[in-house]
């Protein structure tokens, strides 16, 4: 099934996010800090947790200022559902329900999915009764005029009349009868259970609702944990960084009496190899250094209790190894934006190539990375993630923004306790410091893209350009020679700012400056020339009066 959309209401700050529309590869939560990116995700998260349990819970969950006044109206906050969300089925989906119980069981297209603050689960979509009784009853050898016993509506038939007729065909005297009626009741009872048609088909198509897998900063992987406590702890009361500890661990397809083998050497060179192939996929997309790489052991300590029994304890650690400085420090004590990488990964593997593909949430991710860093992400989950799973994001970086997908962005604003947390994807209708990160985004875009001409000339204010722009124009009225229109005139607002501006997009721009004469010259531009960072293309003129450089 896909996400289409879904909807948070009565959730921590968020009343009625309305119907948020879900992109089929990726979406992007952009806000303010407690504006309820994290709220919105968490609440989705425990529609079908991928670890752990569902969390949902009123004294935690439910808007702290509402709880006792819907108390007593008579509410029934167990009852509430704080998350729904529509999928649509899919073919492998809809092939299930028709093998099944038969085609035209299934009339919906999508189905609604919700969760109580109870925990319990409701689906909500429509099926054709007929259609499957039909299907059984097809199954089954029965004797001629069976039709008349259900009164004559053979293409009519609802599971009632089905167990009607078993019944009858039960109490006859002849044993096909009898045995015909056994088969369809049992037949029946089979795809029905005690339940409902409803009921039955859900429970068919109800493993391939995605898992959702939610990963935010304090589920990075610790610098050390204990093994045997790791491995003996149920997996759903797991911690979130145990939790992508044991991802690390299983990743490895390691049995526990292998991790706490005495053999140092066997223990160690397993560990080294899913270390090292969970860095060389990082590498793949971390271009800041590429001489990291995670060096894991585990260590034996015997110790002794108060009752003198000895015991062994035995601890996972992990160091990260620099190889470009010929440092190694604690994984904890490193660069949080590859800790962070490194640690989603681990966590990410166990559900890589689940079937159905899981829906990633990431809360607020990649903001321990430098901004070429958060590209160098995004283009990750793209090339990566999208392709077989379906992502939600949350950030307040303009460099997690992409400007040429902007369909996928949707801002999330608190409007105060009477309307809550709002979710949408109208840009007039939020407030400018929600907006902030996607100016930042666009204006960002903008600079890049705007020299488009081929020869850009840089000048240094409003003045410079007026007159260039001005002669310019009255040359060619005359039919005299002109400026190039070939040429972009860009004013960068005085001449302090040339060298900042040719050093920041002159090394991708081909950028000519004319700045008008110092009498202590223009050293910084000729430390541009000096560094290589710039090139005097056709010479400098010097005078008492004015000073060009091309």
């Amino acid at each position: 099934m896909k996400l289409t959309s879904t909807k948070v209401t009565l959730y921590r700050n968020i009343l009625d996010s309305t119907d948020v529309e879900v992109q089929p590869d990726v979406a992007c939560l952009v806000g303010k800090n407690e504006s309820g990116k994290t709220a919105f995700l968490r609440a989705l998260r425990s529609l079908n947790p991928a670890r752990g349990e569902v969390d949902l819970s009123v004294p935690d969950d439910y808007p702290a200022w509402l709880e006792k006044k819907h108390r007593l109206a008579g509410t029934d906050l167990e009852k509430v559902q704080p998350i729904q969300a529509l999928f649509k089925f899919e073919e492998t989906d809809k092939a299930l329900v028709s093998e099944r119980f038969g085609t035209g069981t299934l009339l919906s297209e999508s189905v609604t999915v919700l969760r109580c603050y109870d925990g319990k689960l409701v689906a909500n979509f429509d099926v054709g009764e007929q259609a499957a009784a039909l299907h059984t009853l097809q199954q089954v050898e029965l004797p001629k005029g069976y039709a008349k016993r259900i009164g004559g509506k053979k293409a009519t038939a609802t599971f009632s009349d089905l167990k009607g007729l078993a019944e009858a065909l039960k109490t006859s005297t002849d044993k096909a009868d009898v045995a015909a009626g056994t088969e369809l009741e049992k037949k029946v009872t089979d795809l029905l259970g005690e339940g409902t048609l409803r009921s039955a088909v859900w429970k068919t198509v109800a493993p391939r609702l995605p898992k959702v897998f939610y990963f935010a900063s304090f589920s990075t992987l610790p610098y050390s944990v204990g093994i045997r406590d790791l491995l003996e702890k149920d997996k759903s009361k797991l911690t979130e960084m145990e939790a992508t500890a044991r991802s690390l661990l299983e990743l490895a397809s390691v049995e526990k009496e292998f991790l706490l083998n005495a053999d140092y050497e066997r223990r160690k060179r397993e560990l080294e190899n899913v270390a090292n192939m969970i860095t060389e996929d990082v590498l793949k997309y971390w271009t800041q250094n590429d001489k990291l790489r995670v060096e894991p052991d585990i260590t034996q300590t015997t110790v002794t209790n108060p009752q003198g029994q000895k015991a062994v304890l035995d601890e996972l650690k992990l160091r990260i190894r620099d190889d470009r400085h010929m440092l190694s420090l604690p994984f904890d004590r490193h660069s949080a934006g590859f800790r962070w990488f490194f640690s989603f990964l681990a966590a990410f593997s166990e559900y890589e190539n689940s079937d159905p593909p899981v829906l990633i949430l990431l809360d607020e991710p990649a903001v321990g990375l430098h901004a070429k860093a958060q590209d160098d992400f995004l283009r990750f989950i793209n090339e990566r993630l999208s392709k077989s799973c379906q992502v939600i994001y949350s950030t307040h970086s303009p460099f997690m923004i992409e400007p040429g997908k902007l369909e996928r962005v949707r801002l999330v604003e608190d409007k105060g306790r009477e309307h809550g947390t709002k979710v949408t994807k109208d840009a007039l209708s939020t407030d400018p410091d929600t907006l902030f990160p996607l100016q930042s985004a666009l204006g960002y875009d903008l600079v890049q893209h705007l020299f488009i001409a081929p020869h850009n000339l840089v000048v240094e204010g409003t003045s410079d350009f007026t007159y260039l722009v001005v002669i310019s124009d009255f040359l060619r009225d005359e039919s005299r020679k002109h400026l190039d229109p070939r040429w972009s005139i860009v004013p960068v607002g005085g001449a302090d700012l040339v060298p900042t501006f040719v050093a920041l997009l002159g090394t991708h721009l081909d950028v000519t400056v004319l700045v008008d004469a110092r009498s202590n010259g223009h050293q910084k531009l000729t430390n541009l020339v000096d560094q290589g960072r710039a090139r005097i293309a056709l010479g400098a003129q010097r005078s008492p009066t004015r000073d060009v450089i091309l």
